[in-house]
């Protein structure tokens, strides 16, 4: 069975520095594309009974314009 990375990170005890620092990096330019940040986000991650809980906070500058699909 393959195992997720945020499974592996909760074997261990935790998400390392520099996991979190390349999360954040990965979900900055992805979401980058729809805010324009004002800081760096907030990251928590909680083992639930079903999975996991991710909970990312961020402030933003403004709300970047959508495209209709």
């Amino acid at each position: 069975m393959r195992q997720t990375l945020f499974e592996g990170i909760f074997e261990r005890g935790g998400m390392t520095e520099g996991e979190k620092q390349l999360f954040i990096a990965d979900f900055m330019k992805t979401c980058g594309e729809y805010f324009e940040f004002d800081g760096r986000p907030a990251v928590d991650i909680t083992r639930t009974e079903s999975g996991f809980s991710v909970c990312v906070i961020f402030a933003a500058r403004r709300v970047k314009n959508f495209k209709k699909l």
